[in-house]
């Protein structure tokens, strides 16, 4: 324990918060780290595979992995330096095969098998996403949406396919999976007919979730969008869609990635609407410039009040922390390092804000008080903190990069 610890220890102390409570909490709370940073979604299907589906990595930093064992060398880099409970988030497209090519709709558990003894072997949770994109399957851009039902029926057997994996990953590992589906259809202009397309994505997604999963090994969520490359006029699964589909059905959860929202839209406020109904909710934290431009995540005002919404909601057992980001114009190892390890300093600094005095003083109508607590708070030592947690997990604090970061 250094002296500097102590110290803010001390400082907390002050203002009734116990920063070992703090530091034993973060160990309870998985942050899912999206493993397509480390090779901009490239996966193991194709090596020269392209994106397609309004998908993109800018940027061509050295040392993209151009093996199956170079991507796993980095893989083993970058959880070493994320301290605490971890989940990784696979896609599809990682399987683990020998080489031998399966097609997407005919995916199985055993395809993904030593992901579940890698994953035993770091001490890390598994989720799950559908690849419902970059194939020749995704016609026009459309896959369970598309008028035609021959495309829907293969990408229906894919949706079905990565639930019965995702359960697989529950069981072995005791941990829930969260297999998230994301689909790009939508159209560039404006449609006509908009409402077709929605009926069709509703009868797909009820045939995908149609077999019954025990929710303790796989849980499901929908993620929305406001636009995408070559949808900016029309995006079948938006978030008034997903929202509808999980409150009538039940069937899902809705996963929020901050980036698709429109940039005056405050993620943080909407997580008690869906909390008031009982909702669970899946979060993919990334950082959106002007659009979803899938920016590493950082410390940001954005994501500390989405940590603070849920630790004031006492809700961090409903909501489920993601990332989603793929940057390759920066060290790809260094942007999942920085990206896990920013949205962790902002959970910690939620974990450490003395939520008493700023309820008591709004329950007392005291808003001067408020205000002035929650700018006082701002300054408080949390980094000091983080690095207590750190060094506590055998991780580098802020001297990760080496002597070039001091």
């Amino acid at each position: 324990m250094s002296k500097h610890y102590e110290t803010a220890r001390e400082i907390y102390a002050s203002w009734g918060v116990d920063t070992e409570e703090a530091i034993r909490r973060m160990d309870e709370i998985p942050l899912s780290i999206n493993c397509w940073q480390l090779d901009d979604l490239t996966g193991f299907e194709d090596f020269d595979a392209q994106l397609t589906g309004g998908i993109q990595a800018t940027g061509n930093a050295p040392g993209k992995p151009r093996s199956i064992e170079e991507y796993f060398t980095n893989l083993d880099k970058m959880l070493s330096l994320v301290p605490g409970a971890k989940h990784l988030a696979l896609h599809s497209v990682y399987p683990l095969t020998n080489g031998v090519k399966i097609p997407r709709d005919e995916l199985r558990p055993e395809h993904f098998a030593p992901w579940i003894d890698y994953a035993r072997e770091k001490g890390i949770g598994l989720d799950f996403n559908p690849t419902y994109f970059s194939h020749p399957m995704l016609k026009d851009g459309w896959t369970l949406a598309s008028p035609d039902k021959g495309i829907r029926d293969f990408w229906i057997q894919h949706g079905i396919a990565c639930r019965k994996i995702g359960e697989s990953f529950g069981k072995a590992l005791g941990e829930t999976c969260i297999t998230n589906h994301w689909i790009p259809d939508g159209s560039k202009d404006t449609r006509v007919d908009m409402l077709g397309p929605r009926e069709r994505l509703i009868d797909s997604l009820n045939q995908i979730f149609a077999e019954f999963i025990d929710p303790k090994y796989n849980r499901d969520s929908v993620e929305g969008k406001v636009f995408g490359l070559g949808v900016e006029s029309y995006t079948v699964g938006s978030h008034d869609f997903y929202a509808n589909y999980v409150l009538t059905t039940g069937k899902a959860m809705v996963c929020m990635d901050i980036g698709h929202y429109h940039p005056t839209e405050s993620v943080a406020d909407k997580l008690s609407s869906y909390l008031a109904f009982n909702q669970e909710i899946m979060t993919h934290l990334s950082r959106g410039v002007r659009w979803d431009s899938d920016h590493v995540a950082v410390v940001s005002e954005e994501i500390v009040a989405i940590m603070q919404q849920i630790k004031r909601c006492n809700a961090f057992d409903k909501v489920h922390l993601g990332l989603d980001f793929f940057d390759a114009s920066i060290d790809r190892i260094a942007a999942s390092v920085i990206g896990s390890r920013s949205v962790k300093k902002c959970l910690m600094t939620a974990l450490l804000e003395p939520t008493e005095r700023l309820m008591k003083a709004e329950a007392q109508e005291d808003l001067t008080r408020r205000l002035a607590l929650q700018e006082e708070f701002k300054m408080l030592p949390a980094g000091i903190v983080f690095d207590e947690y750190c060094e506590r997990h055998g991780v580098k604090a802020s001297n990760w990069m080496g002597g070039d970061l001091k």
